[in-house]
């Protein structure tokens, strides 16, 4: 037997029932991210991104949740240039997955994706350090460079020729994903994972189907 096929944990930390959910998926998931930091999970807000690419092929990145709306929205960062923002351009579907290993939990959630306003763009834009708005101008996202000291000129140059105070680049952005599918995962002993999922009813996600799926 491989070292791989090998590897075991039996998840055995908590449990979750229908009874043990809030009626609205915004309010679990935001009680799960509070759980993930206090917990002191690495990088709590940490959710994989998953796109279908222009050449309809999936892909997934790591990406950071910087808030959760009213309507359940959540709200991520990037250039609108780089390959997720060509594929949301492309198809504007997408899914999330959370994965705390230190809690033993995940959450999947699925929807569709627009682009925040200029305003909410510019005023998260200003929240970030200097350094981190200077490279929203230095680096070409997704694209092929030479080296990375091509890379670190570019961030002098910008430095230099924008000072303390840039102003967000057009091609950096926010966008909202709005669900219409969460999935609560808890693992359990033997395999027997807790699945709850929110399903939105139609024609809009004004109200959510709450049940239970094997694991």
């Amino acid at each position: 037997m491989s070292t791989l096929e090998s590897i075991r944990k039996d998840y055995c930390q908590a449990s979750l029932d229908l009874t043990d959910v809030t009626p609205h998926p915004k309010d679990q998931l935001a009680a799960w991210l509070e759980q993930a930091v206090s917990a002191k999970c690495p990088e709590p807000n940490a959710m994989s991104l998953s796109t279908v690419s222009p050449r309809g092929r999936p892909t997934s990145r790591v990406v950071l949740i910087r808030g959760i709306d009213d309507d359940g929205g959540l709200a991520f960062f990037t250039n609108y240039q780089s390959a997720k923002g060509q594929a949301l351009a492309a198809d504007p579907w997408a899914s999330l997955l959370f994965f705390w290993p230190e809690l033993e939990r995940q959450v999947r959630i699925e929807g569709r994706v627009e682009k925040l306003s200029a305003a909410e763009s510019d005023r998260y834009y200003r929240s970030r350090p200097l350094g981190n708005r200077l490279g929203a101008w230095a680096s070409p996202q997704s694209s092929v460079i030479p080296n990375a000291q091509w890379l670190m000129d570019r961030q002098a140059n910008f430095t230099q020729t924008l000072g303390e105070d840039p102003a967000r680049p057009e091609h950096w952005g926010g966008y909202r994903l709005l669900p219409d599918l969460y999935e609560f995962w808890q693992g359990r002993p033997s395999r027997l994972h807790d699945r709850i999922r929110y399903r939105a009813t139609e024609p809009s996600a004004s109200g959510w189907i709450v049940e239970r799926l094997a694991p």
